[in-house]
């Protein structure tokens, strides 16, 4: 009963909201091919207000769903609809509507330690959420690193513990695989040579079932990793992962196999190279969706999304483009829902950014036309 109750406390909550249309529920598999759409909302003026939950729908920034976040970080899609968005330095979890309803808050998760970048990095929903209610969250304690359960309003449940924590580079991409299986995207913590210690969970994707379990005799799927920010899935069932490497090193955009070693610290024989290299000036890679043949990347340095077109063989067709460049500050966590727009959180509050008056925002934009133009 308790978890039923927890579904129907987020699917039920927000202001008004009232899921309509395609926002009714997100469709099991892959999801759409986004093409993306060709007709969007234009962009605001520079300097106009951002006024979600407005009774003016003209009012403000239409691409804005919900503003004055605290580093918003974890992103997760509700079958609604909606999203359950987190924010790294306080653990609290909010829920935001597409139609731009005032956000509702739902819990503030307990026990997470901000030293550093640590916090609140990560969040996935249950595979079987309809029927457990479950939301699972990366987060950093004093000691570790870790994966916790929880339904909206419940106590923290360890389900990974022992990840090793550092004061930067500590991973947090998070997500529930085709099949079920929990990836766990980690980070050096700043000792490089972790990455490829075989001894070490750190620098790696792992792989658990729901209940903390390694998939196979050990739960490292891939190494050679400096730092895991996010993790997406394309509809062949291909995990990728942004690996966020550092100095002048180029970021990464990895296709993971089992096994696979992706060459930091060093490269090894039998090293896989990226599908993209992101070079400084637009890196900072720390989001990733993959939607068709389409695949979006929210940069922090770079101030925009990195949109690339991926070929059959799984390579880049073309150069890729930038979308929202400078637009809205420093960018993170994207997902693409069901109706092929595109959601995104800024990072402008994390202490390098340049803060407007209403950030951290959530945004919710129809992204580029396959043509590479831009609503915008």
């Amino acid at each position: 009963m308790a978890a039923t109750a927890s579904v129907l406390l987020v699917a039920g909550c927000g202001g008004g909201y009232s899921p309509s249309g395609p926002f009714e529920a997100v469709p099991e598999g892959p999801g759409p091919q986004v093409g993306p759409p060709t007709q969007g909302t234009p962009a605001p003026a520079p300097g106009d207000p951002s006024t979600p939950g407005t009774d003016d729908p003209d009012a403000g920034d239409p691409n804005v769903v919900a503003t004055d976040l605290a580093v918003p970080t974890g992103l997760v899609l509700l079958p609604d609809g909606s999203a359950v968005v987190g924010e790294r330095e306080t653990g609290r979890l909010l829920q935001v509507f597409p139609d731009r309803s005032a956000p509702r808050e739902l819990m503030t998760v307990s026990g997470i330690d901000t030293t550093g970048d640590g916090g609140l990095l990560g969040l996935a929903l249950s595979p079987t959420y309809a029927e457990d209610g479950l939301l699972y969250a990366y987060l950093s304690t004093a000691t570790d690193n870790r994966v916790v359960r929880f339904p909206v309003g419940g106590t923290p449940n360890p389900v990974v513990t022992g990840i090793p924590r550092g004061e930067t580079r500590n991973g947090g991409g998070l997500l529930f695989g085709l099949d079920g299986t929990l990836y766990v995207g980690t980070g050096d913590t700043g000792s490089a040579g972790l990455a490829q210690d075989p001894a070490s969970l750190a620098g790696k994707v792992l792989a658990y079932d729901v209940f903390g379990q390694p998939v196979g005799a050990s739960p490292v799927f891939s190494q050679g990793l400096s730092n895991v920010t996010s993790l997406c899935q394309g509809g062949d069932g291909t995990v990728y992962a942004t690996d966020d490497s550092p100095g002048e090193t180029p970021d990464e955009f990895d296709a993971l196999v089992t096994g696979g070693d992706y060459g930091a610290p060093a490269a090894l024989p039998g090293s896989l190279p990226a599908v993209l290299s992101v070079p400084g000036a637009a890196a900072g890679l720390a989001g990733c969706a993959v939607s068709g043949d389409f695949v979006y990347l929210g940069a922090l340095d770079g101030r925009r999304v990195v949109l690339a077109t991926l070929g059959p063989d799984g390579a880049p067709t073309e150069e890729p483009t930038d979308f929202l460049a400078d637009e809205y500050g420093r960018l993170r966590s994207v997902l693409v829902d069901a109706e092929g727009a595109l959601w995104v959180t800024t990072s402008n509050t994390d202490g390098l950014g340049t803060p407007a008056e209403d950030d951290d925002k959530v945004l919710r934009v129809q992204p580029p036309a396959s043509d590479a133009t831009s609503p915008l």
